[in-house]
């Protein structure tokens, strides 16, 4: 079978379809506009289909552009993997993570790979989970880690790592140092993450069971400020153990002693079904030996 068309119309193809403009593509791929426009032209060509509707002054991709757009993408990611495959070193990672994860987890698994890679270039985009999870659907990055469930058909999900949670208050807050009733926890107030985090909806899939409700007083954006709140005595919050170590070790932060079972959930590892798995994400992750020589 004879290949009808390039990597290069290819690059310029997923270009478009991420700037939404001809011009803006051509800046970033170093071309003229019209050179990309003739590229665009050829692949259409090739193709026997357009690949874009025209919507005022932007191109968006048409029902023949959505399909060809992962596949084009996972072809240009094993073009660049294969290009460095004599550089062992040389790597671009791009990452998305939710809050906790990107903030507690992930600075000492960037920091070995990049000792091992010391050329490596690492992105990382925190967001919560739903935000992380549109990222990776769209492409904007490689692979995601979130703390809650994704259901996104277009995406691979995969157990990663357990985590345990706490419930915790300050130790000078009226829950501290006693046996707490479950009555009791519903009614006190409670600080959590936004609607969309990953740790809200498993802080309720996991509580709400056993209290019914809780009486919210606060919603924050961001699980360092909830425990610094909570250890200002501002309320009570279900947080994950590698947030609040450091303050439950020096005592600032106590956990409630309520008949609970013990609260673990699974983090996650999200891929684009159409994504292809390269060597710089298995060396992350250390999939290296899953890798074919």
């Amino acid at each position: 079978m004879v290949l009808r068309f390039s990597l290069r119309e290819l690059e310029i193809f997923v270009a478009i379809a991420e700037c939404g403009s001809v011009t803006r593509a051509a800046s970033r791929v170093a071309l003229g506009q019209s050179s990309a426009s003739q590229a665009l032209a050829a692949l259409e060509a090739s193709m026997g289909a357009a690949l874009f509707d025209r919507m005022g002054k932007r191109l968006v991709l048409n029902e023949h552009g959505r399909l060809l757009f992962p596949r084009a993408r996972a072809l240009l990611d094993q073009a660049r993997d294969l290009g460095s495959l004599f550089d062992s070193e040389a790597a671009s990672l791009s990452l998305g993570a939710s809050t906790t994860i990107a903030n507690y987890l992930l600075p000492p698994l960037i920091a070995r790979f990049r000792k091992a890679r010391p050329s490596a270039k690492v992105t990382l985009e925190v967001a919560n989970t739903a935000r992380i999870v549109d990222a990776v659907a769209s492409f904007t990055v490689d692979a995601g880690l979130i703390e809650g469930p994704c259901h996104h058909p277009e995406l691979r999900v995969e157990p990663w790592q357990l985590d345990r949670l706490s419930v915790v208050v300050a130790s000078s807050h009226p829950l501290a140092g006693r046996p707490v009733t479950l009555g009791e926890l519903a009614e006190a107030p409670w600080l959590l993450r936004e609607p969309g985090s990953g740790t809200r909806e498993v802080v309720e899939r996991l509580l709400l069971p056993h209290l019914g409700t809780v009486n919210l007083e606060m919603e924050l954006g961001d699980s360092e400020a909830i425990k610094r709140s909570v250890a200002a005595g501002l309320g009570v919050s279900c947080l994950s153990r590698c947030v609040t170590e450091e303050l439950l070790a020096s005592g600032a932060l106590v956990e409630v002693d309520a008949p609970l079972p013990t609260l673990e959930r699974p983090l996650y590892r999200i891929m684009h079904r159409d994504k292809a798995m390269t060597r710089a994400l298995a060396a992350f992750f250390g999939d290296e030996a899953s890798q074919p020589e």
